[in-house]
């Protein structure tokens, strides 16, 4: 209909679509907003209450879909990418990398239904995998282009989902999808099939693919995959700076990057290097490490955006990132035996529990955490998303782990 509108009308239209998204419009904004500003969400020192209801909005996330992959997040105003409030369709690349945490959490909690959850969306993976081999990028719906990032984090999906189920299945998908990742690589760099929705010109956190494309190599003994993988981390190692920074890392600024698109690129080089045994590799991801170490306020605060001296040039912090950065942290601990590397986390975990709302009778807002804090910043503008909440319920599973002695194998698999 509304392309047979004319100009004015299709004007109003837009215009309308606008005010629909304006937080003051939104009950449940408002109500969030408030709490965020006047009444901050109580923390609880064990973190079992706060793990339980981020694993059960990871439940209700994939609940909310009509496939078996898990829904991107669930905005709290009228989103006008996706036009709608509340529950957004499928999300592949995210679906994959919570497959590892439905499968740790499964045998954290003694729950088979959640390994059988990771099952589910490990198949529906297979079931949206391109002829190619790649992963689309964007969610179910968008248009279904290859995304060299979104492929690897399907694949950490589909190397745990092989481990934990044998299942011939997910070997061939794996493969299939390490070829694809073998055959658009040139001279150490992934220039083509990167997502159409960030640029393609900043995506050194393409090494968290790379550590993906690794762990197939040794998971199908494959050496070409292993090589390509290594070609890859070497060269954004390279490029990386003395003071640990990376250039040309973030979705759309490469001069102030995310703490998202930093963490992505520390964690590829940090389980790359383990997983090839090079020891560089270690080295660059704990530069990085002890750099953002530095910029952490005694609350646990961290600048959502940094630029290349790390100062903050983001008044809101991303909690996704800062998230991955608790479990890169708890990682180099675990993999260099440095018990230094646990100094921050009690800070931004504390931070990130204060955040997370696990009284809302919203079943979308209830245990997930944030784009940003506050709500109204850049990433993630009021929508509760399902990576950062995977993210923070991997951190908890791995702190627990950690300060206690309690060992799970699976624990190492989460991605």
């Amino acid at each position: 209909m509304e392309n047979r509108l004319n100009g004015p009308a299709r004007w109003m239209l837009g215009q309308l679509a606008d005010l629909r998204a304006v937080p003051a419009l939104s009950r449940i904004a408002r109500a969030e907003q408030a709490r965020e500003l006047l009444q901050p969400n109580p923390v609880q020192q064990n973190h079992h209450v706060h793990l339980v209801e981020a694993l059960d909005w990871l439940v209700r996330a994939q609940d909310a879909t009509p496939d078996d992959g898990i829904a991107r997040g669930f905005s709290l105003i009228w989103n006008p990418y996706f036009r709608e409030s509340g529950w957004q369709p499928s999300y592949p690349e995210t679906t994959g990398y919570i497959i590892p945490t439905l499968y740790t959490a499964a045998r954290w909690r003694a729950q088979a239904e959640l390994a059988s959850r990771a099952t589910r969306a490990a198949l529906w993976e297979i079931e949206v995998q391109l002829p190619s081999g790649a992963v689309q990028g964007g969610v179910i719906g968008q248009t279904a282009g290859p995304a060299i990032f979104n492929t690897g984090q399907v694949m950490l999906g589909w190397v745990a989902a092989l481990e934990e189920t044998g299942r011939d299945v997910f070997e061939h998908a794996l493969r299939r999808a390490a070829n694809f990742l073998v055959s658009v690589e040139h001279g150490g760099e992934w220039t083509q099939c990167n997502s159409q929705f960030a640029r393609s010109d900043t995506t050194a956190y393409n090494a968290r693919t790379a550590w993906a494309l690794a762990e197939a190599g040794q998971v199908l003994h494959e050496p070409r995959y292993s090589s390509c993988a290594a070609r890859i981390l070497r060269r954004v190692a390279a490029a990386q700076h003395d003071n640990g920074w990376f250039p040309d890392c973030c979705l759309n600024d490469a001069e102030h990057p995310l703490l998202h698109t930093i963490a992505y690129a520390m964690r590829g080089l940090l389980e790359g290097g383990r997983v090839l045994q090079d020891d560089r590799l270690l080295r660059a991801a704990a530069r990085t490490g002890r750099a953002i170490q530095e910029v952490v306020r005694p609350d646990g605060w961290i600048a959502g955006r940094l630029d290349a001296k790390w100062r903050a040039v983001a008044p809101y912090s991303c909690l996704t990132g800062d998230a991955q950065m608790v479990n890169n942290w708890l990682r180099l601990a675990a993999i260099t035996g440095d018990k230094t590397w646990l100094e921050k986390i009690e800070p931004v975990l504390t931070f990130l529990k204060q955040r997370q709302n696990s009284s809302s009778p919203i079943g979308g807002v209830r245990g997930a955490i944030a784009g940003s804090s506050p709500l109204y910043g850049e990433y993630g503008r009021y929508e509760m998303l399902s990576w950062a909440t995977k993210f923070f319920a991997d951190a908890l599973m791995r702190d627990t782990s950690a300060r206690t002695g309690l060992s799970l194998p699976a624990i190492a698999r989460l991605a």
